[in-house]
């Protein structure tokens, strides 16, 4: 949320932005005409106001969040501090957070966020790229976690203070200690036997972990630990046999996510009483034809829905899916670039008609299959052929005639029309369809003429439209 002041004022009421602008920027300017202009549209006339000697302290806090720089050096500020020493305190945590953020913000700007009661404020300090060592070790003492664990982010970290957040209360901290790259062995051993498994997983994910802490995590009872440890590169032969034997499906799932797999194992995970196992394995890349087309056939949904993720799967893999139960694998399918015929086929006569209208669209069908959807039992399908850019004369001519104004009303705007197809479509019985045929662009003066005289006023009016106009009312694809 803002703190910067709304700007609810009707327009009527406040000068143009150059009015403003010049009116923010008189040195006698009005604490009272200033507040209005703060209201102003123009960031230009709010970020003058933030600047202005005169502005009120309370407006300069609802300022300081948008217009930090402004604010901070603005030249009475020395005085409004004087004045009020504890001025930041009455600013909105977020006017405070942006001038602690400035690189640029002096000390007792860092000294006012440090002591201020939001989060928010004493975080603007604590990222900063830059900060005496006394800040740092107040920073580590905050009673706010988050502070504690931003501090323990920081590389200018103390060496001294990384074994006491090592051992923090806060478990969001201990993580960013072992994410550290400077974390000596000793605290290492001690972050594997944390309490919180989150902490121990985050220690699992290091490149450099000792392989006697490897071992020693291997042991432990979490699934997400070892999972963790399971898509390490350098586990001990032993050891990733282990966790590809565990009783625990995520723990042999993740063991699949490795970069580099023995080739014995993708032929026992295809094997996996849990589909989980399998779909993971459908995710490996640089898996074989064979093995996608056995996994194309595997019964479980999760392993097909793993499969769709995939732009390698041979022909045969591709035909299966198509044969899928559920409806948005098909319909995944259906959209797909470059999709064999056989694929083509089946879905040609899938049970579901939204399957079948994603199909009629496709650029790649063919004049044979798209005029056996133009005899669709549903009107939806039938339509959809006609949105295409196929321009078969006839599936056109099947189009034209179709039983459901709707289908002719699209019909009507196909760009391919031969000019005895417009004649009808412009004397359907439909006005829709009158319609359509009378906000095509370049419509030929003489059909223009008939349909200008159409009963129907709608259409007469659309007839009448120059053909720029009809451009804008006609439907491109």
């Amino acid at each position: 949320m803002t703190a910067e002041p709304a700007h609810a004022t009707p327009a009527g009421r406040l000068p143009s932005s150059e009015a403003a602008l010049e009116a923010a920027g008189q040195p006698r300017a009005l604490a009272g005409e200033l507040v209005t202009l703060a209201a102003h549209p123009d960031t230009r006339v709010r970020a003058a106001v933030a600047a202005h000697p005169n502005t009120p302290p309370h407006l300069l806090g609802l300022l300081s969040e948008r217009f930090a720089a402004e604010v901070l050096h603005n030249p009475a500020l020395t005085l409004l501090r004087l004045a009020r020493p504890h001025l930041l305190s009455e600013f909105p945590d977020v006017g405070v957070a942006a001038l602690a953020a400035l690189p640029d913000a002096p000390d007792w700007v860092l000294d006012a966020a440090l002591r201020h009661e939001s989060v928010n404020a004493v975080l603007a300090v604590a990222r900063r790229p830059q900060l005496s060592e006394a800040r740092i070790r107040m920073l580590s003492e905050s009673g706010l976690w988050q502070v504690r664990e931003a501090a323990a982010q920081r590389p200018d970290l103390p060496p001294d203070l990384l074994g006491k957040l090592a051992s923090d209360d806060d478990y969001d901290v201990r993580k960013a200690v072992a994410l550290r790259d400077d974390v000596p062995e000793g605290l290492l051993s001690g972050l594997v036997r944390d309490s919180h498994s989150l902490v121990r997983a985050h220690v699992a994910r290091r490149l450099d972990l000792p392989l006697a802490l490897i071992a020693r995590l291997a042991g432990d009872t979490d699934s997400d630990v070892l999972s963790v440890l399971a898509r390490r590169l350098d586990l001990p032969p032993a050891l990733r046999e282990q966790l590809m034997n565990s009783d625990d499906v995520s723990v042999r799932a993740a063991t699949l996510q490795a970069w580099a797999v023995p080739q014995d194992w993708l032929r026992r995970a295809e094997q996996d009483p849990d589909p989980d196992v399998r779909a993971a394995l459908a995710r490996r890349p640089n898996l074989g034809p064979d093995t996608l087309l056995r996994l194309s056939h595997d019964e479980a949904e999760p392993v097909r829905r793993a499969l769709l993720e995939r732009d390698d799967l041979p022909d045969e893999a591709v035909v299966r899916l198509a044969h899928a139960p559920e409806q948005d694998i098909r319909l995944h399918v259906a959209s797909a670039l470059n999709l064999p015929g056989a694929a083509l086929d089946v879905l040609m006569t899938d049970e579901d008609a939204a399957v079948r209208t994603v199909l009629a669209v496709r650029p790649d069908l063919g004049e044979v299959r798209l005029l056996k959807l133009t005899e669709d039992p549903n009107a939806e399908v039938r339509r959809a052929t006609a949105l295409g850019q196929q321009s078969a004369p006839s599936v056109l001519a099947r189009l034209c005639s179709d039983t459901n104004a709707g289908v002719r009303r699209a019909a009507a705007l196909h760009p391919a029309l031969t000019p005895e197809q417009l004649s009808r479509l412009a004397a359907d019985p439909d006005a829709g369809v009158r319609l359509s045929v009378a906000s095509r662009p370049e419509l030929g003066e003489a059909f223009r003429d008939q349909l200008r005289r159409d009963p129907d006023p709608v259409v007469a009016q659309a007839a009448g439209r120059s053909d720029q106009q009809a451009a804008q009312h006609f439907l491109h694809p």
